[in-house]
Order: C-alpha cells, then sequence, then structure tokens
C-alpha cells in the first residue's frame, strides 16, 4: 500500500494535472478544448475501470454496457429534466445495472467472467437496438446541447471523482487490503472475514456511476445517439489498453495510459488512420510482455534507482602491530 505521504501527493499533482486541462477554454481554441475533453475523457474511464478490474483482478470486457446506459438514459430525459438532474439519473442508473447484474455475475471468475461481461454487454446493445427499432427509431439527435466548455467542466469532474475513489481505495488499509487479497485468491479472503461480495459489488457499482456519467456528457457533445455506437466494444477495450498501458496497480497509471493513447490517436487519426488499431495492438504485446507494471511502474523503477545510495564499500581490515612485536 502507498504510504500516505505519496499518496497524497500523488493525488494532489494528479488533481493539478486536471485543472490545468480544465483551464483550455480560457484560450478560446476549439481544437485545444476539444482535445483536453477526450484527454479528460479516457482519464476519467480508464481510472474508473481500474477502480474494480485493476484492484480486484476481474478483468472486464463489458463496462462499455455502463458506457451506453449513461447516454441512452441521458438522450431518453433530454428535453424532460434539466441537465443538472440528467446526468446524476443517467450514472444512477449504470450503477443500478451493476448491482442488478453484480451478485449472479461476480459468482463467476477467470476466462468465463471476462466472455460473460462481453456478452452481457452485446445483450443490452441489441435490446435497445430492438426498443429503438420497435418505437421507429433508427437514431436520436439532441438539439440545444450545453456548449463545449461547460461539458468539459461537467468530465472534469467525472475525471476528479474517479481520481478521488482511486485514492481512497488505495489509501484505506481496509479497502486495499481487502481488494488485493481478493485478486490473490478470494477464498481465502473469505476465510479470513474478508467481506468478499460486498466491496466486490460497491466497487463495480463506483466504476459504473463514474462511467455512466461520462457516457451522459459523451451524448451531449455528439449530440447523436446510435446505440451501436454507444455500446461498442472498442470503448472496453481502449480502457483496458490504456489501463495495462499506464499500470492500473498506481492511481496515476490509468492517467498516463489515457493521455499517452488520446495523443497517439489524436495524431494517428490524423495521418495514418488505418494504423491505429495496429499500433494499439502492437503496444498492448509489448509491455504486457517486457513492461507488465506499465508506464507507471518502469517510472517507479527508473526514480528509484536514481535515488538509491551506493552501498557502502566493506571496511578494510587493518592490522596494527604491537609495539616492539614482530610484524
Amino acid at each position: 500500500m502507498p504510504t500516505p505521504q505519496n499518496a497524497r501527493g500523488e493525488l494532489l499533482a494528479l488533481l493539478l494535472l486536471l485543472a490545468v486541462l480544465g483551464m483550455t477554454p480560457l484560450f478560446d481554441n476549439d481544437y485545444w478544448t476539444g482535445l483536453s475533453f477526450n484527454l479528460l475523457m479516457w482519464i476519467g474511464l480508464a481510472s474508473a475501470w481500474s477502480l474494480f478490474s485493476a484492484l480486484t483482478g476481474f478483468i472486464s470486457l463489458g463496462h462499455v454496457v455502463f458506457f451506453g446506459l449513461g447516454t441512452y438514459t441521458t438522450v431518453l430525459l433530454w428535453d424532460q429534466v434539466p441537465l443538472w438532474a440528467a446526468l446524476p439519473l443517467a450514472a444512477a442508473s449504470a450503477a443500478a445495472f451493476a448491482l442488478l447484474i453484480g451478485l449472479p455475475v461476480l459468482r463467476v471468475r477467470g476466462p468465463y467472467f471476462v466472455i460473460l461481461t462481453l456478452g452481457i454487454s452485446e445483450l443490452v446493445k441489441n435490446v435497445v437496438l430492438m426498443s429503438e427499432s420497435a418505437l421507429g427509431q433508427a437514431s436520436r439527435i439532441m438539439m440545444g446541447a450545453p456548449s463545449l466548455n461547460v461539458l468539459l467542466y461537467c468530465l472534469l469532474v467525472c475525471a476528479a471523482v474517479a481520481i478521488a475513489a482511486g485514492h481512497f481505495m488505495r489509501s484505506r488499509p481496509r479497502w486495499w487490503l481487502g481488494l488485493r487479497a481478493v485478486r490473490a485468491n478470494e477464498e481465502a479472503a473469505e476465510t479470513i472475514g474478508i467481506p468478499v461480495a460486498r466491496m466486490k459489488l460497491a466497487a463495480l457499482a463506483m466504476s459504473a456511476l463514474i462511467i455512466g456519467a461520462i457516457g451522459g456528457v459523451s451524448a451531449l457533445r455528439s449530440t447523436y445517439f446510435e446505440a451501436s455506437q454507444a455500446f461498442d466494444p472498442m470503448i472496453s477495450f481502449t480502457m483496458i489498453a490504456m489501463t495495462i498501458i499506464g499500470g492500473g496497480d498506481s492511481l496515476k497509471g490509468p492517467v498516463l495510459g489515457a493521455i499517452g493513447l488520446t495523443l497517439l490517436q489524436e495524431v494517428l487519426w490524423a495521418n495514418l488512420p488505418q494504423l491505429y488499431t495496429v499500433i494499439l495492438g502492437l503496444l498492448l504485446v509489448l509491455f504486457v510482455l517486457f513492461v507488465p507494471g506499465g508506464i507507471s511502474g518502469w517510472l517507479s523503477r527508473a526514480f528509484a534507482k536514481r535515488d538509491a545510495a551506493p552501498a557502502p564499500e566493506p571496511a578494510a581490515i587493518v592490522r596494527v602491530a604491537k609495539p616492539g612485536g614482530s610484524q
């Protein structure tokens, strides 16, 4: 577990970074504001995914379902309730779905859990598609959405909440040690009295709550809803890639991964869009094989080596001759 002083310093540094991204609207440049919007969105998504999967070891390919539900809830409530109510309701719908499926789904582990989460996200996507088709809606357009600056500040809050929640879980021995025990050996954790089911469910609900809110803000940015886009599995894959590349065991890991991949995506989509997924897959393979701790782990080891003092040499043993004695 990180020391309290290091954890607080890391938290303050990350919140300062978010504050810097939140100041881009002051420059009155739509490109930089849009880039900051994307950075904050992926920082929030990767950090929220890490809250559950990186800490518990349950690798979820279905977190896009919470993003899609938040998006769909916001679309349905648009023009019905004000923005300050729509986004919390979008977050609540995602968290409620997480609580609904949590207990049965979290009984499964390993590759079966991975496949099950992907299957659930595809199931919900197709249910939404059929519902929209029955209503005669191929897609939905939202008119009168807030400005990009307002949406950026909403995302700033979501990303800050995700990072603060990650700090809370990593700085509280009960949560940190409990979730690490679940990750190492769930049966042994239950044996020593750790409330495994409750802790897993709480982590999943918190993760879903944040991702649902971000999905709602994302819907207002695009002002266009189509289920196949809102529930796109690539959103889940990108969250995972960012966390693995950045390093999910630390608070800063998902943030570093989100910044690196978002900037890479910005460059490649403008120049070589067809190579983005190829390079993303190659990066994942390289980091899993050669940098398992991600960028965060690599930086920590590099700074530790730099700060480590050289080991003192063994003291020389000097034989001192007695006065008048033989040498």
